[in-house]
């Protein structure tokens, strides 16, 4: 077997923990509400140990908002990939489809995912955080960088 052949087998399975990780959480904080539960609880509730579950994720805002990691990139290369002639509105409506489509096969799920990122306020705080970091840094006006010149 090719190193690359075992290296896309173990982010596949590294994939799939993560995502029964993260769906053990959502429904533990569902049931118990996000503040009540412990990483040693949800570690227990998977069946791993905390430094397992730590290893998948560093915090428990990040079992549940690791499923919007992606967001941004994906939501930017989707706009990069439109047309050229398209305009703008519609071009970034077509791009957040990439986005959406969860929303779209699983509208209760989606749901409940919003409810308790919304009524949680560090979840709320991590994900404003989190789609901060979506937007592209700010580039210099060419004012702000040109030399001064002769004051009249």
């Amino acid at each position: 077997m090719s190193g690359a052949a075992r290296t896309n087998t173990r982010d596949i399975a590294r994939a799939a923990v993560r995502a029964e990780l993260a769906q053990v959480a959502f429904e533990l904080f569902r049931q118990e509400g996000f503040a009540k539960v412990t990483l040693d609880d949800l570690a227990a509730a998977a069946g791993v140990s905390r430094s397992t579950f730590l290893r998948y994720f560093g915090t428990k805002e990040d079992a549940v908002l690791g499923a919007f990691n992606a967001h941004g990139t994906q939501v930017a290369d989707a706009l990069r990939a439109r047309p050229a002639d398209e305009d703008d509105w519609t071009a970034l409506r077509r791009a957040l489809d990439t986005v959406i489509e969860r929303y779209r096969l699983d509208p209760a799920g989606s749901l409940e995912m919003t409810r308790l990122v919304r009524d949680t306020p560090a979840l709320c705080a991590r994900q404003l955080e989190k789609q901060h970091g979506w937007r592209p840094a700010p580039k210099p006006s060419p004012s702000a960088t040109a030399p001064p010149g002769p004051r009249h």
